[in-house]
């Protein structure tokens, strides 16, 4: 339990609990669910830049990662086409893979198929289901793929002032501008109850929040003065007690909550914003392909990691379909911004391209 650790290493309350944030980040667990101790070390593995179990902001967004992967493919010869939408993963006589159909009727042939698409989507959605055999359908089918968060992105007109460190008289960032600040996590506790609330359907009234305003460190993200802030919130619930939809009611009642948390520690914020985007488990889904909201394709459960992600005898990046591989975040060893499934994934297809 994660509890045990931190109480092994740590006395303050705030400390273990803003630590224990990263042992259920994306995850729909509690400090005191069983293996939730692997989720802390999964985000504080690795390195940036030489430095251990740090992490860092891509300047020009996320989305300049995804553009400086796209330019070093494009440099080897590669071709990209965006929004180009796939339909199914086409099949020669002897089941191996032999490319793309997309939505348009384009086929795109290949010797070799790599899928970053959830596992779900991959072997649920695009492949042939008479190809697949039926437990291991049934393994993808039941792969737990609960999420407890809900992203918000707001745009504001000035950095926020917090009352444990107020802003210099000129509002220029000061040192906790530029990091991850953790919000309603003065307790273990408070993250349980927040857990507690959202297995039983209702979004937490006390949510745990995770803010970063990564323009303070990347300033052509906002005009002069203003700032981009962004909120990585749990728990909220995929499905709502009793049926309820969610809806623009449900999401801005949340949102509210979590605005009237931030607002208890930084007055004046609630004034400086200009305007918000709502992503609850439901819309990741359907925006972003990931399941159940899921940011990391399915719970990174003990149960779900290892020989048995996404599937046991299928933990190495091959799937019952020749020539189709897994390189998401469903794959060994998890999500995350590191590309290790990705590496993993290509050295594997590369072996089985030179024997062909």
């Amino acid at each position: 339990l994660l509890g045990q650790i931190l109480d092994q290493w740590f006395e303050s309350e705030p400390l273990k609990a803003t630590l224990a944030t990263d042992a259920v980040i994306g995850a729909m667990a509690s400090p005191h669910t069983p293996g939730s101790g692997y989720v802390l070390l999964h985000h504080v593995m690795g390195e940036l830049e030489g430095r251990r179990g740090a992490w860092g902001y891509v300047a020009g967004g996320m989305g300049a990662l995804s553009q400086a992967i796209a330019c070093a493919a494009a440099a080897q010869g590669a071709h990209i086409f965006a929004e180009k939408a796939v339909c199914h993963v086409l099949l020669g006589r002897d089941g191996r893979a032999q490319g793309v159909a997309l939505q348009d009727g384009t086929e795109v042939r290949s010797k070799l198929v790599l899928s970053n698409a959830s596992p779900q989507i991959t072997f649920l959605e695009l492949t042939p289901q008479e190809q697949l055999p039926k437990d291991f359908i049934q393994r993808i089918r039941q792969v737990d793929t609960r999420s407890p968060v809900t992203k918000i992105n707001v745009a504001v007109d000035r950095l926020p002032s917090f009352l444990a460190a107020p802003n210099a008289r000129d509002g220029q960032p000061l040192p906790h501008h530029q990091c991850s600040i953790h919000l309603n996590c003065e307790g273990t506790h408070l993250l349980h109850q927040a857990f507690t609330e959202a297995t039983h359907g209702h979004p937490s009234s006390r949510p745990m929040i995770e803010l970063c305003i990564p323009s303070v460190l990347d300033p052509g993200l906002a005009p002069q003065g203003c700032h981009v802030v962004s909120l990585f919130t749990q728990y909220t619930p995929f499905k709502l007690a009793g049926g309820q939809p969610w809806d623009e009611h449900a999401r801005n009642a949340y949102a509210d909550t979590v605005f009237d948390c931030i607002e208890a520690y930084a007055p004046g914020f609630k004034a400086s914003v200009i305007g918000r985007d709502i992503l609850t488990p439901p819309d990741l889904e359907r925006i972003f392909g990931l399941p159940g909201g899921n940011i990391f394709h399915g719970g990174m459960s003990l149960d779900q990691l290892y020989f048995a992600r996404p599937a046991p005898s299928y933990s190495g990046y091959r799937s019952p379909v020749p020539g189709l591989y897994l390189c998401g975040s469903g794959a060994h060893p998890g999500g995350g911004v590191m590309g290790a499934a990705g590496r993993n994934a290509a050295r594997v297809a590369l072996e089985d391209f030179r024997r062909l």
